[in-house]
This record gives structure tokens, sequence and C-alpha cells, in this order.
């Protein structure tokens, strides 16, 4: 009998071991530091992917950085000052030439004196004077184109304010800045031209007074000349 009561406790024993094996301890502390071990895991893949977007977003900026303005007024500028340039090309005669002014100044302009004969002095008078009235035609047509250039000048500017307001980089806007800086160039090459154009009209103009001074001082001069001017006679008026 006791025989029996030793095996079933040792049979008890042998069955109970393998279920007290299986129990799960909880460890708190191995716990906390596997949860806080994960929550710094989990900043990390946070830090990494607010490090991504950030660049991502950097390189938006960069790209809109090097966009191009999409919008340029180059070609219309490049007309209007080809338009004022042949105007001031077309200048009539005496035109915008030094040596072409100085022969002119030798000659036609040149003093009068007792060798220059009186047809000499005539057709430089003539011709000193066509040349004061074309210069006050081409005067008159520089300052038309000029005129003409405003409407040019107007919509270019609204064009350009608008593409400098709606720029979306770096690059737009200085690209922007430059074409309104091209236009403001090309408005002052069309003052220069227009004030250029009305000197030399006025230049002219006080050339050819001053030599048609000139040479009625030499005309009077010949005139008065003995034997050159009025002789006074006696005229027999009744028989």
């Amino acid at each position: 009998m006791c025989r029996l009561v030793v095996s079933a406790v040792a049979i008890a024993l042998v069955t109970a071991a393998p279920a007290r094996a299986q129990l799960v301890v909880f460890d708190p502390n191995n716990y906390a530091q596997n949860v806080l071990t994960a929550a710094r895991e989990l900043q990390q893949i946070n830090n990494q992917i607010l490090s991504l977007q950030n660049q991502a977003q950097m390189l938006i900026n960069q790209a809109k950085n090097l966009a191009s303005l999409p919008y340029s007024s180059l070609a219309q500028l490049q007309q209007s000052i080809q338009r004022t340039q042949d105007l001031l090309k077309q200048a009539q005669r005496l035109a915008y030439d030094v040596q072409q002014i100085d022969r002119a100044f030798a000659t036609t302009y040149a003093p009068a004196t007792g060798n220059t004969s009186n047809q000499d002095l005539v057709g430089n008078a003539q011709a000193r004077w066509q040349t004061s009235v074309a210069a006050l035609q081409d005067a008159l047509k520089v300052q038309a184109g000029v005129v003409g250039n405003l409407d040019m000048v107007k919509s270019q500017s609204s064009a350009l304010v608008a593409a400098s307001q709606g720029a979306s980089g770096a690059l737009q806007v200085t690209q922007a800045g430059n074409q309104i800086l091209a236009l403001q160039a090309q408005q002052l090459a069309d003052l220069t031209a227009a004030v250029a154009a009305q000197g030399r009209a006025q230049t002219l103009d006080t050339a050819q007074r001053a030599a048609a001074q000139d040479q009625g001082r030499e005309q009077l001069r010949r005139f008065l000349a003995p034997g050159q001017g009025y002789q006074p006679s006696n005229v027999r008026m009744f028989h």
C-alpha cells in the first residue's frame, strides 16, 4: 500500500513540473525599458521623416528659384530701339558724321571771303537753308517715333510688373527686375535720340543764321566797294 502511495506522489510530481515551467513571469522594469526603447526608435523615425520632408521642400524651393520667368519683353524692346535707330540713320543731308560735318563747315558753312563768287554765295546760302529745313523734319520724325513707342512702354511695363508680382522664385524676380531696367534704358535711349535730333536741328539753324550774317557782311562790303555797288549818274527826264 505504501508503495502505491509513493508511486502516485512521484507521478504527480512528474506531471506537475511541466505545468509550472510554462508560467509567464511579468517584469515591470523590463517592460518599461522596452516601451522606452520603442518610443525612442519611433521618435528617430519621425525625425528622419521630417528631415526628408525638409529636404524635399528645399529641392522644391531651389527648383522655383531656378525657374525662368515665362514672360520676356526683349523682342519688343529690340524692335523699339531698332525703329529709333532707323530714324536717326535717315538723317538727311548733314547727318551724324564727324568727317561730313568737318567738310560742310569747311565749305558750305565756311566764312565768306573775297574770293568766293556771288554764285557760290547764293548756292551755299540755299544749301544751308535746305539742310536746316531737313534737320527740323528729321527731328519731328524722331519725336514722332519716340511718342509712338510710348504705347509699347505702357503695355510692357504693365506686363512686367504683373510678372514680377507673380514670380515664384528668386530667378524670376531677378529676371523681371532686369527687364524693367532694360525698359527704362530703352526709354532713356529714346529720350537721348529725341534730344540729339532736336539739338541737331537747333545747331544747324544757328549755324545757318551765323553763316547768313557773315555772308551778308561780305555782300554789303562788295556793294560798298568802289566800282562794285550802285553808281549815281545824271538822268535827263525832259528833252
